[in-house]
């Protein structure tokens, strides 16, 4: 379904990422470990189209979207949940869920799409009116990943969901993520809490410096002695 094929990405004459390889397949959860700094994000943003590869592709669909316009592969349904959520603050839950819904591929449906949203996430329903500033960390990251939803995503990307979040905020949070993938939702998940990430996961791609160092079941490198050592002390 998704491929990214031997992708370097540089930031001027700083590169981040070196010769990428990994794939997607339909109904997939996907994760991408690592550590701060290993090239996790610019990884998202280019697949997003906010950043342009050094080298190598990206396809959806047998389709090559890495010379794309970030609108442009929005409306082939790749949608990025960014880090630290990105709301517009002084505009209300629903405006900022009507925002999602912008796209002219899915604008039509957005009452339907309203209806999904608020059947994952009831708090922001009853909170529709209060702007998206006033909210918790909790409340706000449900909100980013709701407005995500309203673009009815063919791949969903979640650059750290459970940043910042109280643990059972994160559990709840992982719990939605779980059901949107068991429900059909292809999703790239970037994560620092390896180990909820890695239940989860269909496969996993540890990413080191840069570089993809391993790769596997997600429940097989939640069992790795390397992993274990780097990530989950001990």
């Amino acid at each position: 379904m998704f491929k990214v094929d031997d992708v370097s990405i540089a930031y001027g004459s700083l590169q981040a990422v070196w010769d990428a390889t990994f794939d997607i397949q339909e109904k997939e959860l996907v994760t991408i470990l690592g550590s701060n700094g290993s090239g996790k994000s610019s990884l998202l943003r280019t697949i997003s189209g906010l950043l342009r590869p050094k080298k190598g592709s990206v396809t959806f669909w047998d389709k090559r979207v890495d010379d794309l316009m970030p609108n442009e592969i929005v409306s082939l349904g790749i949608v990025h949940v960014p880090e630290g959520r990105h709301l517009f603050p002084e505009m209300t839950v629903l405006e900022n869920l009507e925002m999602g819904a912008y796209d002219k591929t899915v604008r039509g449906g957005r009452k339907e799409s309203l209806r999904v949203v608020f059947e994952y996430f009831p708090v922001l329903k009853n909170m529709s009116g209060r702007l998206a500033g006033t909210l918790s960390g909790g409340e706000q990251q449900m909100l980013a990943i709701g407005r995500g939803l309203m673009a009815r995503p063919k791949l969903l990307m979640l650059d750290e969901p459970s940043l910042g979040l109280a643990p059972m905020i994160v559990k709840e949070m992982f719990k939605i993520i779980q059901r949107l993938n068991q429900e059909g939702v292809p999703i790239l998940l970037v994560e620092q809490n390896v180990r909820y990430s890695l239940r989860l996961a269909s496969r996993a791609y540890v990413l080191e410096s840069g570089r993809i160092v391993m790769s596997g079941k997600g429940k097989d490198l939640l069992e790795n002695e390397e992993i274990r050592k780097a990530y989950l002390a001990g």
